[in-house]
């Protein structure tokens, strides 16, 4: 009577490196069905261009401590939180502008909210192909457009302004570049995210305001 065959030994590795992909992210798959029925708008295609854009800046750059750093940068933008939490300390230490900061940090949250909106129109799905690694988690499975590079460059225009300083060149590229390093986002994520932030900004700018007295 032949033996039963016996199981292979477990081989996988016991811990995980710095940069391997997050194959089990909550945000895999494709967008909830709830709003896929009868009059839903139609999912933008992702163009094989830029899943090979995507796949090339990973392979050039997406080294582990590069992704390290993409991962906190991730988090900071999370929500826009470390944004807002930048405004409101704004608001606290310079008397003097605090109307200013107000309104620049809800500018900020304005353009947040306004990306969530789109992606809930557009529904195009994060990147899902073997020639993209995914190396964070995400809180939606939605990805046009980048909410990150959206309220990152809502914050560098309205935050610039108040600070005189040229934050677009200094804060949107790092955040944009991060997106496509961990493949959370395409290439036209990122812009269109940027576009919207400083549109929503240029808005913002135009609401009247006064400065508080000391």
């Amino acid at each position: 009577m032949a033996s039963a065959p016996r199981s292979m030994p477990d081989t996988s590795p016991a811990g995980t490196s710095p940069a391997e992909p997050l194959r089990s992210t909550p945000d895999r798959g494709t967008p909830d069905r709830g709003l896929a029925g009868a009059g839903a708008p139609a999912v933008l295609p992702a163009p094989g261009v830029e899943v090979r854009a995507l796949g090339a800046v990973q392979r050039r750059v997406g080294h582990p401590p590069v992704v390290r750093v993409a991962r906190g940068m991730s988090l900071f933008g999370e929500h826009a939180a470390g944004w807002l939490a930048l405004g409101a300390a704004g608001a606290l230490l310079d008397r003097a502008s605090r109307r200013d900061w107000l309104v620049a940090t809800a500018g900020v949250a304005l353009a947040h909210g306004a990306s969530i909106g789109v992606k809930r129109v557009v529904r195009r799905p994060r990147p899902d192909d073997p020639g993209v690694q995914v190396l964070v988690g995400t809180p939606s499975r939605l990805s046009f457009p980048s909410a990150h590079a959206t309220s990152t460059t809502a914050a560098a225009v309205l935050f610039g302004a108040l600070l005189r300083r040229p934050l677009v060149a200094a804060l949107v590229p790092p955040m944009a570049l991060s997106r496509l390093v961990l493949g959370v986002h395409y290439p036209s994520d990122v812009v269109a995210g940027s576009l919207l932030g400083a549109a929503v900004a240029a808005a913002v700018r135009r609401v009247p305001t006064r400065r508080t007295p000391r």
